[in-house]
């Protein structure tokens, strides 16, 4: 299934492409993408299909690598002819890969939330925008754990936007962003990092770390760190990772997604029991498998409204449309097709799941650009990321580190 010579098409089937990292430092994030599209399109097929076809999906290996995704999204498009693209979890990756689909004006499903300052025509995003993650995030921990934060991420552009909309808004809400630290993907040695942020000792430690998570979690841990004492608020770490620590581990702290296993609707107690049962009972669910899965059935629903599954005739359908998900009801927003969605924070638990503690009174409109900023400044400061990485969207094994510049917006001239 995961070969990647061409494969010769079924002469009626619909073909999706399965665009993500099966190898590489970013697989462990990504297996559990993959096997809810999977399970999603197979769900399809056991209907029936779309149009009254069968979905056949091409999965191919990202790699971990920005510029492998843009190659394999172009060989889907050309040579496998798929209808649409399920793919992506970094922002590099789908940065990298925006130009191709404008290229051929085609169609990416993108699951993970991410930074936002971004509206693709192209692209629907199924995970959440900085409204519905980081700025609500910030907002309770500013309530209930205190107000020195110190960031730990990635060194690409999600991680270094989040921080930037994190400083903006403590500035506005009388937090203070104590430390501020990144670590390229090919650096897995988090020690001084963990000694550092433990010399510091701030209120809460924002996770945005992309890479050995497991890794940094541990450091952590041997400099004494007790999670319930200062919680790392975890951006991108869900439960499929947390399955994956050693039981011995002291794991805890908070997430901020629109779904966790733990949520109570009869779509997720179907959602959660089918996983199981296709993919064993160790096996857990979280908030990118979710929106992963909901993409395939967006797509489904778009295609049957549309009688059409071309990508044009997706891209027209799918705007406004709604659909009974395992999180709770979604739609696509008209205007930058990006999911309505709940927000809701989770507590970790010794048993690996999270406790919801924290669920929004309304579903969330996205909003892409949040208002600390006008937009023009957003777009700066994407400009100034690219331009600082060589015309990459991350730092390189051989680009050196740099310091970009962390001022605030000062906002309207008086």
């Amino acid at each position: 299934m995961f070969r990647r010579r061409k494969s010769a098409p079924s002469s009626r089937a619909l073909r999706i492409g399965v665009l993500h990292s099966l190898t590489g430092p970013m697989a462990p994030n990504e297996r559990s993408i993959v096997d809810s599209t999977l399970m999603s399109i197979e769900e399809l097929n056991e209907a029936g299909g779309v149009l009254g076809r069968k979905v056949e999906p091409v999965v191919i290996d990202g790699a971990s690598d920005a510029q492998r995704f843009a190659a394999e999204a172009e060989r889907l498009i050309t040579e496998e002819k798929v209808l649409a693209i399920m793919g992506c979890w970094t922002s590099s990756s789908r940065k990298a890969t925006i130009p191709v689909l404008e290229r051929h004006e085609h169609l990416l499903f993108y699951p993970p939330t991410y930074e936002g300052l971004e509206e693709c025509p192209y692209i629907v995003y199924t995970g959440g925008a900085p409204n519905q993650q980081v700025i609500p995030a910030v907002n309770w921990l500013l309530d209930n754990r205190g107000t020195r934060f110190y960031f730990v991420g990635s060194d690409y552009v999600w991680p270094r936007s989040s921080a930037a909309m994190i400083r903006d808004q403590l500035d506005f809400q009388g937090g203070e962003l104590v430390g501020e630290e990144y670590r390229a993907f090919h650096e897995t040695d988090f020690t001084e990092l963990a000694r550092g942020i433990a010399e510091v000792k701030p209120d809460v430690i924002i996770n945005s770390l992309a890479h050995n998570t497991l890794d940094f979690f541990k450091e952590l841990g041997k400099c004494g760190i007790d999670p319930e004492e200062i919680p790392t608020f975890s951006l991108g770490f869900g439960e499929d990772l947390l399955s994956q620590t050693d039981p011995s581990d002291k794991v805890g702290g908070y997430g901020v997604w629109g779904y966790f296993q733990s949520v109570d609707t009869p779509e997720n107690e179907k959602f959660v029991s089918n996983f199981k049962r296709r993919y064993g009972p160790e096996r857990v669910t979280e908030d990118v498998c979710h929106n992963a899965y909901v993409s395939v059935q967006l797509w489904a629903k778009a295609a049957k409204a549309a009688g059409n599954p071309s990508p044009a005739a997706i891209r027209a359908a799918i705007k406004g449309m709604r659909y009974e998900a395992p999180q709770g009801t979604v739609w696509v927003d008209e205007e930058n097709q990006h999911l309505w969605r709940t927000v809701r924070i989770g507590h970790i638990q010794p048993s690996r799941q999270f406790d919801v503690v924290w669920t929004s009174e309304v579903v969330i409109r996205p909003v892409p650009f949040p208002p600390y900023r006008p937009r023009r400044a957003w777009n700066d400061h994407l400009l100034g990321l690219h331009a600082g990485w060589q015309g990459n969207w991350e730092r390189l094994p051989d680009s050196p580190d740099r310091a970009f510049p962390q001022t605030l917006f000062p906002g309207p001239a008086s």
